[in-house]
């Protein structure tokens, strides 16, 4: 069985004119929550069996820069609202939603923080969320520092946890850390993690990635790309800028899927960039049957 996972909240909300750039992500949570919703609705719509709350901006460190750090319980509140709300209004209980514990500083940056400040900050995070969601999705995580700390929070709440690593682009099958698949497993080996992931990469990365991660682990498995231009192992952010899309059409997309599942991925979907338009071609493909996970 094939789970379809929902694509990516942040571009289109920035196509419908909010989310400009990074320093005020998270801020259309406060002006306009509906259309957040209506985004979440399009992707249940699309086909989506699972959609991932709204809150991967909501991090003291993220909202630090518009000085919205003290309103970090208040705007995961309404990200969890408008998530369910979603699921209410398109009548489709069946629906999971994941709450979202990103990276706590910088995507695709290693985080040096204490290990146990990590733990306290995710576990914060997880409490505003635990009693909306369905299950925990650390996703984006860089290292496999960051990923344990994550889940080691998530567990605490007796929901189903949910590992996400984002790869270097360059498809050599290491995390941005530089770690191994092998060190990333490692790390949460005690931790009771239900699947492992791939996300917020290249879409080849994920795919030369995903019969190495078959093979190392027992645990369910999948992944979800973006549709950024890929950028190098060396790359820093520059400014607070989000980075340029590429052209990927839904059949594109749904190509490399494919392969994906051919290599034993069980969970499916998109990161930024990937849009309803994308996770309701790759619905379309698994109702007639042609996602067959090895």
């Amino acid at each position: 069985m094939t789970l379809l996972m929902d694509g990516g909240m942040g571009q289109e909300l920035r196509s419908r004119g909010l989310n400009p750039d990074a320093k005020n992500a998270g801020q259309a949570l406060i002006e306009s929550p509906k259309v957040v919703r209506e985004v979440h609705e399009e992707f249940i719509n699309a086909g989506a069996e699972i959609i991932t709350v709204w809150n991967y901006a909501l991090t003291k460190h993220r909202l630090g820069f518009s000085s919205l750090a003290n309103r970090i319980e208040e705007m995961t509140h309404i990200a969890v609202e408008m998530a369910n709300e979603a699921r209410e209004r398109t009548g489709n209980s069946e629906v999971q939603i994941a709450g979202c514990l990103p990276p706590l500083r910088e995507s695709y940056q290693t985080n040096e923080q204490e290990f146990s400040s990590m733990i306290e900050e995710y576990t914060e995070i997880a409490n505003y969320l635990a009693p909306g969601v369905d299950l925990f999705l650390c996703e984006t995580m860089s290292s496999a520092r960051e990923a344990a700390a994550a889940a080691e929070a998530a567990s605490r709440f007796g929901k189903p946890v949910w590992v996400s690593w984002t790869l270097r682009d360059e498809a050599d099958g290491l995390l941005r850390s530089g770690e191994t698949l092998d060190d990333a497993l490692t790390a949460i080996d005690k931790i009771p993690v239900e699947a492992v992931l791939l996300n917020c990469c290249d879409i080849t990365a994920v795919g030369n990635a995903m019969v190495s991660l078959r093979t190392k682990t027992t645990r369910v498995i999948g992944g979800y790309a973006n549709a950024f231009t890929p950028i190098s192992k060396d790359w820093k952010r520059d400014g607070q800028r989000f980075r340029e899309l590429r052209n990927l059409t839904p059949e594109d997309y749904a190509d490399q899927v494919l392969q994906w599942c051919a290599g034993g991925a069980q969970i499916i979907g998109g990161c930024c960039g990937i849009g309803p338009a994308h996770i309701s071609h790759m619905r379309e493909l698994i109702d007639k049957g042609m996602f067959i996970v090895s």
